[in-house]
Order: C-alpha cells, then sequence, then structure tokens
C-alpha cells in the first residue's frame, strides 16, 4: 500500500498517510492485521514519530479481535542506523531472513518502550531476545508487514508471507 500525506510536514508523520498505505495493502492482500505476527516498523526512534507509528498500527488493528501482544514489532534501525532511501531494503531483508531461520529477532540495545507508545494493553509487543517464530497452525504461513515512511510524509506498507516449504521431488 502506498500514499502520500497530501499538505503533511516535510519531517513530521502523519497517522492519516500511514493509516492509509497500511489499509491499501490489507485491501490488496485481503488479509486482517490480527493474521500478522510480526511487524518491520519504520522506527526511527524519535520522541514524535515512534508514538504516532504506534497509534496508526493501533488504530489498523482496532480494539477487539486480537490478544495482548499477539505481534511483535521490530526496527532494522536499531542493528543498523537508518539508512534513509535503503532503509526499507534493510527491513525487508531482516523479514526475509527471520522467515528463513523460523526466529523472531530482538531489538538491539532496547530497554523500555516510549511511554507515550502506548504498548500496555495492545496486540503489540517490543521482542528483546531472540525466539522460535512458531506458525499459527500446519496450514498457515508466518506473515509479516513492513513500513517504510519518508521524507514529504511518502508512506508504504508492504505485507509478506513465507513461501511454502519445498517438498523433494
Amino acid at each position: 500500500g502506498l500514499s502520500n500525506d497530501v499538505g503533511g510536514s516535510l519531517l513530521a508523520p502523519n497517522s492519516v498517510g500511514q493509516l492509509r498505505a497500511m489499509r491499501a495493502a490489507y485491501k490488496e492482500s485481503g488479509l486482517s492485521p490480527s493474521q500478522i505476527d510480526f511487524v518491520e516498523c519504520h522506527a526511527t526512534g524519535t520522541p514524535t514519530g515512534d508514538p504516532i507509528e504506534i497509534q496508526s498500527l493501533k488504530t489498523l488493528w482496532g480494539e477487539r479481535g486480537w490478544t495482548a501482544g499477539q505481534c511483535a514489532l521490530g526496527s532494522v534501525k536499531s542493528n543498523v542506523g537508518h539508512l534513509l532511501t535503503a532503509a526499507g531494503s534493510a527491513g525487508l531483508m531482516k523479514v526475509l531472513l527471520a522467515f528463513e531461520k523460523g526466529l523472531i529477532p530482538p531489538n538491539a540495545n532496547f530497554r523500555t518502550p516510549n511511554p507515550a507508545a502506548g504498548l500496555e494493553g495492545s496486540p503489540f509487543r517490543i521482542p528483546v531476545e531472540t525466539r522460535p517464530w512458531a506458525r499459527r497452525d500446519a496450514k498457515t504461513p508466518r506473515r509479516a508487514a513492513l513500513s517504510a515512511f519518508g521524507f514529504g510524509g511518502i508512506n508504504a506498507h508492504l505485507l509478506v508471507e513465507e513461501a511454502p516449504e519445498r517438498r523433494p521431488a
């Protein structure tokens, strides 16, 4: 899903534009947010941007239909910093490696969430150690979402599903 904040600030995040991109991705895929196990956030670590991104995710997921902490949140920026125009690509590589390894990766150097993010009682948790990424059941693939929000209010949200296991011929 792609969107633009249309008239937003060059550097300030905008939940309306973020949600427009997120909703477009889910509409195109036919999935619902509660079917996602991991969100690779844009998460720049700024006091304003991260709470707005979390609020956008909370609005997208709504008030029902999920279990507290069911979806892990990550950001490759905690490992490699902000790569500007390559940030989304680095996040996608992280998601694909997590699929391949079957692991939910931790967030480097994370200690406590920004209180303004309001993660308590939400569908989200921030992993601080590597954990196995169990499939929901034998037929459901692992699924992740990836956000890349850029300068001038350009927003992208991508849903990714792991490939089926190859069976020897």
